[in-house]
């Protein structure tokens, strides 16, 4: 049975609505991604994203990011990187009133891809060192991320769909309560282009005390910079 992705693509808008309305606390948390990734060798790849999240769909500010690293592949699909992000951390006091925080993050992580059949799977281990202000604050945080990419073609098909399923656990190196966070993501991609796809999903995440489900919309971008030989 052949997939129409214009269905699907309204089918997973009305899915992400049903899903918001009824279980965030929140009004209709989102979260849009733009993302690129640029071959600068043949060993190494510069990624570049940037994420903007709101409380309640688009205009209320929750979380502002620009995020860069850069990779090596030392050996067959292992790749140390080293990068930075700036962020703008916008939160709301008891008193209903906004509290906005700056923040610098180093990071430096490794990734290890590997497939099932064609399905690629991704495992990632962060390590990340957060200033932040209002009030000045230092934190060493530790981030474990697994992804799955589903293809949904048939082999030797031009691929137009992809699952997406992902899982993350952060832990806090510094603090009596290590545990962080928990996020989980499940979602669709739809390729728009041999070299980019928007990508729809759900998004919930797990802190003590407290959940959090956003919608997401993500738009990535491959790029080429290697010089090509004359």
């Amino acid at each position: 049975m052949k997939l129409n992705i214009k269905s699907t693509l309204i089918l997973s808008f009305c899915l992400l609505n049903g899903l918001l309305y009824s279980q965030s606390k929140d009004n209709y948390n989102m979260w849009f991604q733009y993302l690129m990734s640029a071959r600068i060798t043949d060993k190494s790849t510069l990624t570049a994203l940037t994420q903007y999240r709101s409380f309640d769909l688009a205009y209320d500010t929750r979380l502002f990011l620009l995020n860069a690293y850069v990779d090596y592949e030392v050996v067959e699909n292992i790749k140390p990187a080293a990068g930075a992000m700036f962020l703008i951390l916008e939160s709301y006091s008891t008193d209903d009133s906004k509290k906005i925080r700056y923040e610098k993050r180093p990071f430096q992580q490794i990734t290890a891809d590997y497939y099932i059949g064609r399905t690629s799977i991704s495992n990632r281990l962060r390590v990340e060192e957060r200033f932040l202000s209002n009030p000045d604050e230092f934190q060493v945080r530790l981030r474990y991320l697994i992804s799955v990419r589903i293809p949904f073609n048939k082999k030797g098909e031009k691929e137009k769909l992809y699952g997406i399923l992902k899982n993350e656990i952060r832990m806090n190196m510094e603090k009596e309560e290590p545990f962080d966070s928990n996020r989980m993501t499940a979602g669709l991609g739809i390729k728009t282009g041999k070299n980019s796809a928007l990508e729809i999903a759900f998004i919930n995440q797990l802190e003590t005390g407290k959940t959090s489900n956003y919608g997401f919309i993500g738009f990535r971008n491959t790029f080429d910079w290697r010089k090509k030989q004359k």
